[in-house]
């Protein structure tokens, strides 16, 4: 059943995939919507396995790795202010706007809290995959993205866990941020002077591809250990990324690991997101689904513009670099969970918020596309 249901979705994934392209939107926006078609929610050809939710999750971290092969070091160091700006601010506006629409929907504070930290959360999984079929992702906008997206997880991880402190749960909030911090000063030390060792010793190995593996080897281990450490492990796999990055198997190890992933893994994470909505019951909410979804997407894209703004940017690239933030994708999934188990969220607002979470996942790719390609074809007019 398994392989039917890859042959399924590789096939719908890249036709879909091909038709959004040729109308003018990158190809991530027909693979999601091709999900929502084959799922549940309309065609019930193929529902959300265990081993399909793994499977898809091995896609993620591949394309987050891959984006951290292909990152421009000296353009990230180079970032770090406006990165900052951005994720900062991409963080206080749908904090506050979020608290401020959970009371008026009459939530305690702790529960409005957590709303707004729910919508602070962002995941650039999708917006990467966007960014690289414009040719946009090694650029100061590319850069500045990935290392908001960086300190938006951290920033919203560590406030999550002074929430769970403050709604009676067993956090240390000291321990979480020691983690974290033991975890970067870890993944620094090892990406600066093991990686490079390991690639060296595996590289003569008289077995096939073994750089290649000694790659993917580097990359899941990061992913672990970031989300032993509380960090999403898409993170852990683009810090391995930028790791290799720097050294003389970095176009090996990307070239074989691109075919690898969107060959399967990534195809089957994009269409998995759709596979994942199931719209049943909900159909008495859409006032407050659409409610949501605007002040999802409307907070995280003048947020991220305002700090890219502040850093510099032209309001073009601004708005850019906004649109890229609002996707919240598995990293609000993951929060709206651990909240639903602390009863923070009610089943009936969790399920809500699955699909406001699927609405700024679609979103994102056609508006990158608005304000990147326009701008694009702004300075190819200049410079003509």
């Amino acid at each position: 059943m398994l392989v039917l249901t890859l042959a399924l979705i590789l096939i719908a994934s890249k036709i879909a995939g091909d038709v959004s392209v040729r109308l003018g939107q990158p190809s991530v926006l027909g693979k999601l919507v091709i999900g929502i078609v084959l799922g549940p929610a309309m065609l019930g050809w193929i529902h959300d396995t265990e081993i399909l939710h793994e499977i898809s999750q091995i896609g993620v971290i591949l394309l987050m790795f891959i984006a951290g092969l292909e990152t421009d070091v000296d353009e990230f160091k180079r970032s770090g202010k406006a990165s900052t700006y951005v994720g900062m601010a991409g963080i206080l506006l749908p904090l506050g706007a979020g608290y401020l629409a959970g009371l008026f929907m009459n939530y305690s504070s702790l529960q409005a809290l957590f709303l707004g930290l729910l919508l602070s959360a962002t995941s650039v999984s999708i917006s990467v995959q966007a960014l690289k079929e414009m040719g946009s992702l090694n650029t100061k906008e590319g850069v500045t993205i990935l290392g908001a997206a960086v300190i938006d997880d951290i920033v919203v991880i560590i406030a999550l866990a002074f929430l769970m402190s403050m709604a009676g749960g067993e956090v240390s909030l000291s321990m979480v941020i020691g983690k974290k911090v033991a975890f970067f000063a870890i993944a620094i030390l090892v990406g600066w002077k093991i990686v490079p060792w390991v690639l060296k010793k595996f590289a003569p190995l008289r077995v096939t591809e073994s750089v290649v593996s000694a790659g993917l080897i580097i990359c899941f281990t990061f992913a672990y250990m970031a989300e032993y450490a509380g960090i999403a492990a898409i993170i852990g796999a683009y810090i391995a990324g930028v790791a290799i990055s720097v050294t003389d198997y970095k176009h090996e190890v990307f070239e074989k690991v691109e075919t690898i992933s969107y060959s399967i893994f990534v195809p089957v994470f994009f269409t998995s997101i759709g596979i994942a909505v199931e719209f049943s019951g909900l159909g008495d909410q859409i006032g407050l689904i659409v409610g949501l979804s605007v002040l999802a997407i409307v907070t995280k894209l003048f947020g991220g513009a305002l700090g890219a703004k502040l850093a510099g940017f032209q309001w073009r690239s601004s708005m850019g670099i906004g649109s890229a933030m609002v996707s919240r994708g598995e990293v609000a999934l993951i929060i709206a969970g651990i909240g639903l188990e602390a009863n923070l969220l009610s089943t009936e607002l969790f399920s809500i918020l699955v699909v406001v979470v699927l609405v700024t996942t679609i979103v994102t790719p056609p508006m990158m596309k608005l304000f990147f390609m326009n701008k694009m074809g702004q300075e190819q007019k200049s410079f003509d």
